[in-house]
């Protein structure tokens, strides 16, 4: 079976298939432009959120993907994303370096977890 969460045209914002959650990629809503460390908090609660909707949690997340606009913000980015993962459950990551779709974007971050 699989379900969506929070779907729309073109997207749902969580599928669960086969045991897994797998997350859309998500930025920042509504924080300032240039400020890649409250970008980066405010799509980290966002995951919280549709991780606990899927039925799961970040410490049961397997995969990260980010996107950074600017690899400059890549120790910024990790001071908030390292205050948010589980030290216990470190995920599988890749960070890259990416023209984000909308101006003033500076990161965007995609998850997948087991859901039991």
């Amino acid at each position: 079976m699989i379900e969506r969460i929070d779907s729309g045209k073109r997207l749902s914002k969580v599928v669960i298939a086969n045991g897994f959650a797998f997350l859309s990629g998500f930025t920042a809503n509504g924080v300032t432009p240039g400020d890649v460390q409250a970008q980066t908090a405010d799509v980290l609660a966002q995951i919280d959120e549709l991780l606990s909707k899927a039925g799961t949690s970040k410490s049961k997340v397997v995969r990260i993907n980010i996107w950074l606009d600017d690899m400059r913000d890549f120790d910024a980015m990790n001071e908030v994303y390292e205050s948010w993962i589980d030290p216990q459950c470190p995920p599988a990551r890749a960070t890259v370096e990416s023209r984000l779709a909308i101006e003033g974007t500076l990161v965007e971050i995609m998850a997948t977890a087991v859901v039991d």
